[in-house]
């Protein structure tokens, strides 16, 4: 494992543009921690992000984990360029010259998901602690440690997000339109929901029937591991029940979504190597 990781950072050392994309990727982790900044007081109106209960424990590791997951688009570029460059620079046929196997291959670059997805989730769990810890009203260990599941939910999603985008690379061989093929799966999946928001138009509970068949497509079930958190914010409740409305939406990190969204990174993990195993390079 050691050998196949070392092989392909070493690859991306001197990829010039995969420095910059993750350089600008943990930039932006790490500008999380200006939200805490935002502040504005307009006559009695006063407005200070910290002071909403954003940061305080365990709510950070949701809010963190889901905004820090929309970023992932930053690293999906390096891992698909990664793909891209192995076909543009012949570095793929010479490996497996060199005596890597295409089993090893794709190895390889599962091992690198693996480690961006590592390390993407240990740099969030770091500046989430210390957000946490200058401005949560809570800070009791038990507290802190309730909703560290969010950060597991945020290490599958990513894993996942990046197979899928190690497969397009791999089944297109150009990273722009590998990225485009992403975006295209998007835009269907939100086409079938539509599609079905029309079929079951008749039914009593037809959000539900759409939601129980959408969670098994990898984008949504992706998703579906970490669900918006604003909903979820005490101020935002407050201001709902002032309203007469009321929340009964379940932000739990559910066992079925873990098991979609693991067998779909199997099977784009698969399907790479099934694709790389009868190409003909």
């Amino acid at each position: 494992m050691l050998r196949l990781l070392t092989i392909e950072f070493h690859k991306l050392k001197y990829n010039s543009a995969s420095k910059v994309l993750t350089l600008i990727y943990f930039g932006l982790l790490t500008c999380i921690a200006l939200i805490a900044a935002i502040r504005f007081d307009i006559g009695p109106i006063k407005f200070h992000l910290a002071e909403m209960g954003i940061f305080n424990f365990p709510y950070i590791w949701h809010f963190n984990t889901y905004i820090a997951s929309i970023l992932k688009f930053f690293l999906l570029l390096v891992i698909v360029s990664m793909m891209a460059n192995e076909y543009s620079y012949k570095t793929l046929k010479q490996n497996l010259i060199d005596g890597l196997s295409k089993k090893e291959f794709i190895l390889s670059k599962f091992y690198t998901v693996i480690a961006f997805a590592a390390i993407s989730t240990i740099f969030v769990f770091l500046v989430s602690l210390i957000l946490g810890l200058c401005y949560s009203d809570y800070t009791e260990f038990g507290i802190i440690t309730s909703g560290l599941q969010y950060l597991f939910a945020f290490f599958l999603k990513l894993v996942c997000f990046f197979s899928m985008g190690l497969f397009f690379g791999i089944l297109i061989k150009r990273s722009a339109f590998a990225v485009g093929a992403i975006v295209v799966w998007f835009i269907a999946e939100n086409i079938f929901r539509g599609y079905l928001y029309w079929s079951y138009k008749n039914e009593e509970s037809t959000s539900e029937i759409v939601a129980q068949i959408m969670q098994f497509l990898p984008l949504e079930a992706m998703s579906n591991l970490i669900k918006e958190p604003g909903s979820k914010l005490g101020a935002v409740k407050t201001f709902a029940n002032q309203m007469g409305e009321t929340f009964t939406k379940s932000y739990a990190v559910d066992f079925s979504t873990i098991l979609i969204v693991a067998v779909w990174t199997f099977i784009f993990v698969y399907l790479s190597f099934t694709l790389l195993k009868k190409r003909d390079l």
